[in-house]
């Protein structure tokens, strides 16, 4: 149980920081007319909430606060199916949490308006900054969190180097943002999506089975990769039988 609620705080904590970070640079307009400065901003926002939860619950769950990864390690067989369903309850619990614990901070604000200001929601078409169509969505979304659960899968494995981990992981992260939030509002992450899109509501709403569809997806394609390009495990030889030791002085 510990796991799951690791899980749960862990999804919470990155909906409630990263996404109200990606409210206030676009729903609220405080990166003013500088689109890049909203993006670099929420991009960050991301990886660095993802880095430091990766040091503070990762000993515990491993910190994928996120289906599509625990789908990846889940295929990589470095865990069971049994317990994979109840990550994905407990992130998917943690992301709409998230939100609603966002959204009831924003209510406070007299200039907040749910169906103008929104929550962060992922999207496509006049949802999307460059008005991208349902097709390069998709592709997109495939795209970035394949690249993003291949790198959390290598970092994770026996042959990576633990102190760095999470540094590199909250980098991949921000990489994958700061090209995902122009075309979608970057996902990667479909209990992020979910969440905001059950709090907004309309077209979110209508829009979010991609941002769950397409992540999964995507973790297929990282999980897959991973398998094929993961270097042998080193053999650890065995010690030579007892009848193949030298013979003593002695015998001779």
């Amino acid at each position: 149980m510990r796991k799951y609620a690791a899980e749960l705080v862990g999804t919470l904590l990155l909906v409630y920081f990263a996404v109200g970070v990606a409210t206030l640079s676009f729903g609220f307009g405080l990166a003013g007319r500088s689109v890049a400065a909203g993006v670099v901003a929420t991009a960050l926002a991301f990886g660095l909430v993802l880095l430091v939860l990766v040091y503070a619950i990762g000993p515990i769950s491993g910190c994928h606060v996120n289906p599509a990864v625990t789908l990846g390690v889940l295929l990589a067989r470095r865990m069971n199916p049994v317990e994979a369903v109840g990550y994905w309850a407990a992130q998917f619990a943690g992301g709409i949490l998230g939100a609603l614990l966002l959204w009831a901070t924003f209510t406070g604000s007299p200039v907040y308006r749910r169906s103008v200001t929104g929550l962060g929601a992922d999207g496509w078409g006049a949802a999307s900054l460059i008005r991208i169509d349902v097709g390069g969505a998709f592709l997109a979304e495939v795209v970035l969190t394949a690249l993003f659960v291949f790198a959390v899968l290598a970092m994770t494995s026996e042959a990576a180097i633990p102190s760095v981990s999470g540094v590199a992981i909250g980098l991949a992260l921000t990489t994958v943002h700061l090209i995902g939030i122009p075309i979608t509002g970057t996902s990667v992450n479909p209990a992020r999506s979910l969440g905001p899109a059950l709090v907004v509501g309309g077209t979110a709403l209508e829009q979010v089975w991609l941002f769950i569809v397409a992540p999964l997806a995507g973790a297929v394609v990282a999980a897959a990769a991973h398998a094929f390009l993961q270097p042998p495990l080193k053999e650890t030889p065995l010690p030579p039988p007892d009848d193949a030791a030298p013979e003593s002085s002695a015998a001779r």
